[in-house]
């Protein structure tokens, strides 16, 4: 055997030593300080401390089917494509935590948009590329990335959350925010920022006993009417004006139900509440919806001639951002304005 074999066998022996001494240093666990959502128990203990590894919460699936989820105790990189959670987790104080969102106009997640937080995409499409080179423990959808939870889960676990209409939308924002509360050990600060809201939808009730309202999104130079089945459901669930807009089994979650103009003369309603949806999603050239709404035939209306309609100042958190913490006070505030002011 030539010398330069002997030193080249003697370096591997050295090596061989020296990373045993380092695995009996560590307890001989090299993967200690790694942890992996398929492989914690929930409710489980880590090794250095009192925390379970992982907890096991109700959320949606693919199917939009409320289903257990586990996910990682504590997440430390969070992956945002969906502007209700990233509201809520802001509110909760571990914002911090998030290393990539997709893209809003929402000034008061503004904070979030920067060179130090990757872009995803946005809340309709998701760029898998970025979200899967940010490495998150966990990731927020809404709704329209429905189709694409089977995707994002080979990435994270996938917390889907949505608002119930029929639990109504104050009662939804408690429940996600307690959902997601619990993921942090935080559930106890959900009552904190829930206080004031049930007293806010009781005086914004008082006033709407008994008075009639047609509520719709203008879009694309229409009106389409809304039920009491998705979006500004509040207004006829929770706030209490009786919405006669449209049938009560008629489905308008989406966009609702286009609306001749001749409708709202023929209805009457004592309020006409207004969604500008091309506002919120920044339609180039598009009419404001002040400019569609204020012709001749809704002018001649009694809810036109009592100043009675009321355009939702920001459309956006209406129609993108629903179901979070600051978006429910901007809502509440919206009406508040035009109502009690």
């Amino acid at each position: 055997m030539n010398m330069k074999k002997m030193l080249s066998l003697a370096l591997a022996g050295v090596m061989a030593l020296s990373l045993m001494a380092c695995s009996a240093q560590n307890g001989g666990d090299s993967s200690e300080n790694t942890s992996s959502p398929s492989s914690s128990q929930s409710g489980g203990e880590t090794q250095n401390g009192g925390a379970p590894e992982s907890v096991t919460i109700t959320s949606l699936n693919a199917n939009k089917e409320a289903a257990e989820l586990e996910v990682p105790y504590d997440p430390q990189r969070i992956a945002i494509l969906d502007m209700a959670s990233l509201d809520i987790l802001d509110a909760l104080g571990v914002g911090d935590r998030v290393v990539g969102t997709a893209s809003t106009s929402l000034e008061y997640l503004q904070d979030y948009i920067n060179d130090d937080i990757a872009n995803l995409g946005t809340i309709k499409e998701a760029d898998l590329e970025a979200v899967m080179a940010c490495e998150p423990d966990v990731i927020f959808i809404g709704g329209r990335l429905a189709s694409s939870y089977d995707a994002l889960s080979e990435i994270a676990p996938v917390v889907y959350l949505a608002t119930d209409t029929e639990l109504g939308v104050v009662e939804s924002v408690r429940q996600n925010a307690t959902t997601i509360a619990s993921m942090f050990g935080l559930e106890d600060k959900v009552d904190e920022l829930m206080a004031d809201f049930d007293a806010r939808i009781t005086a914004l009730s008082e006033f709407a006993a008994g008075k009639t309202a047609i509520v719709g999104l203008v879009t694309s130079g229409s009106y389409n009417v809304l039920g009491n089945d998705g979006r500004c459901s509040m207004i006829g669930r929770e706030i209490g004006f009786e919405n006669i807009g449209v049938d009560a089994n008629i489905d308008t979650s989406t966009h609702g139900n286009e609306a001749s103009f001749e409708f709202i003369v023929e209805k009457a309603p004592d309020y006409i509440f207004v969604l500008d949806r091309d506002a919120a999603i920044g339609t180039d050239g598009a009419k404001l919806a002040q400019e569609i709404m204020e012709n001749e035939l809704v002018m001649g209306t009694d809810a036109y001639k009592n100043g009675n309609i009321v355009y939702l100042a920001h459309p956006a958190v209406w129609y993108t951002a629903e179901g979070g913490i600051s978006a429910l006070d901007i809502m509440l505030q919206d009406l508040e304005s035009e109502l009690l002011g």
